[in-house]
C-alpha cells in the first residue's frame, strides 16, 4: 500500500463572466483519503489537492503477507483483518463509499460543514439580531469584479424608450400555435429583440464595435449575448451570427443555451465572445433600470416588464401595452446621436417587423 498526490492544473479565464467548474479525473483508481483544498479555493498549475490511496495494489499485497505468517487462516477470509497489518487496511473500505458522492470538490463533507449551521438557524430565528457569515462562491465573485471593472474603465451613459407593444403581441398570439406545431418552440418576444437588435447594429455599426487601446475595432459579425439568471449567479451565453438567423433560429438557440445554464452545463465557448449584450428584466417585473455594459463590448440593451399605460395614438388617449427599454453604451466611443438613432430603430423593428423586411 502506498500514497501519492493527484496534481491539479487550473486554468483562470480572465474573460468570462461566470467561473466554470470542470471535473478532475484520477489516473488510478482508488480511494480518496484526505483533501488538501477547501471548496472555492483558488489553486495553482501543480498544487496538489488530493490524496489517493491506490485501491487494487494494496489489497494485494496485504493479502499475501497474512497466508506466510499464518498459514491456517490463510484459507479462511476472516483471519487477515484480524492479523495487526490488515486493521489498518480495514478502515478505508467504509470510506470508500463517500468517494463516489464526494468526486466533485463543491459537494465535499470540508465544504459542506459552514453552510450547514447558517442553513439550520435561518428558520428558527425570530427577532435575532445576529450576523451570518457565508463565503461568496467563484461565480459571483467573478461576476462583482467583472461589474466593478465596467464602472471604473466605461463612460457609461443611457438612453430610454418605450416601444408599443400592440403589434408583435398581436403577431405572437396570432402565430404561436403554427409555429409551435411547425417548430416545437414557443414563439416569444426575445426573438424579436434579438432580430432588431441585429437590424440595429448594422445600422449603426459603431454600436457594435469596440475600443482596443488606441483604435476602434469594428467587426463585420454580430453576435449577440443574452443574460440568462440562474441559482449560481448571472451568466451571458452568447448567439452567434444572429444577422443571419430567423426568428425560429434565435428561439431555439436561446432554449439550448437556457437549458444548459440551468443544468449547469454551458461550456466555456458558449460565452466566449458577443459584440453586444441584452438583458430582459422585465420577466421579474423590472419597470425601469439602468443595466451595466458587459465587458468588452460597448453597448447594452435592457429590456423591462409590459405595463398598460394610458399614451397618446392620433391625438387620442388609448390604453396600450407599453415597454421601457433602456441602452447604456461607452460614450467614449458612442456618441448620443448614433445611441438615440440605435434605440429608435429597435423601437422602430418591435413595433413593426415589416420594416426588416422592406430594410427601412
Amino acid at each position: 500500500m502506498f500514497m501519492f498526490f493527484l496534481s491539479l492544473f487550473a486554468v483562470i479565464l480572465c474573460k468570462l463572466k461566470a467561473s466554470i467548474r470542470m471535473p478532475i479525473n484520477s489516473p488510478v483508481a482508488g480511494v480518496i483519503e484526505e483533501l488538501l483544498v477547501t471548496d472555492g479555493s483558488t489553486v495553482k498549475p501543480g498544487q496538489n489537492i488530493v490524496k489517493i490511496r491506490v485501491g487494487a495494489a494494496p489489497a494485494a499485497g496485504a493479502a499475501k503477507p497474512a497466508p506466510k505468517e499464518e498459514p491456517k487462516p490463510a484459507a479462511a477470509a476472516p483471519p487477515p483483518p484480524s492479523a495487526p497489518p490488515p486493521p489498518q487496511a480495514a478502515p478505508p473500505p467504509p470510506k470508500a463509499s463517500p468517494p463516489p458522492s464526494s468526486v466533485p470538490l463543491s459537494s465535499t463533507p470540508v465544504s459542506s460543514i459552514k453552510p450547514v449551521t447558517p442553513q439550520q438557524q435561518i428558520p428558527v430565528v425570530g427577532d435575532s439580531r445576529g450576523e451570518q457569515r457565508v463565503k461568496m462562491n467563484r461565480m459571483r465573485q467573478r461576476i462583482a469584479q467583472r461589474l466593478k471593472d465596467a464602472q471604473n474603465i466605461y463612460a457609461m451613459l443611457t438612453t430610454f424608450n418605450e416601444i408599443d407593444m400592440t403589434n408583435i403581441i398581436e403577431l405572437r398570439n396570432s402565430q404561436k400555435d403554427a409555429f409551435l406545431k411547425k417548430h416545437g418552440l414557443k414563439l416569444g418576444f426575445m426573438s424579436a429583440f434579438v432580430k432588431a437588435s441585429a437590424y440595429a447594429l448594422s445600422d449603426q455599426p459603431i454600436v457594435n464595435a469596440v475600443i482596443d487601446d488606441q483604435e476602434i475595432v469594428y467587426r463585420d459579425y454580430i453576435d449577440i449575448s443574452v443574460a440568462v439568471a440562474t441559482p449560481k449567479g448571472l451568466v451571458v451565453p452568447v448567439l452567434r451570427n444572429v444577422r443571419n438567423m430567423n426568428y425560429a433560429d434565435i428561439e431555439r438557440a436561446i432554449a439550448e443555451l437556457g437549458e444548459k445554464a440551468r443544468n449547469n452545463t454551458l461550456a466555456i465557448e458558449d460565452m466566449d465572445g458577443g459584440t453586444f449584450t441584452i438583458s430582459n428584466g422585465g420577466v421579474f417585473g423590472s419597470m425601469f433600470g439602468t443595466p451595466i455594459i458587459n465587458p468588452p463590448q460597448s453597448a447594452i440593451l435592457g429590456m423591462h416588464a409590459i405595463i398598460e399605460r394610458p399614451v397618446v395614438i392620433n391625438k387620442k388617449v388609448e390604453i396600450r401595452p407599453m415597454m421601457y427599454v433602456a441602452l447604456t453604451y461607452d460614450h467614449r466611443l458612442v456618441d448620443g446621436r448614433e445611441a438615440v438613432t440605435f434605440l429608435r430603430k429597435i423601437k422602430a423593428a418591435v413595433e413593426d417587423p415589416r420594416i426588416m423586411l422592406l430594410d427601412l
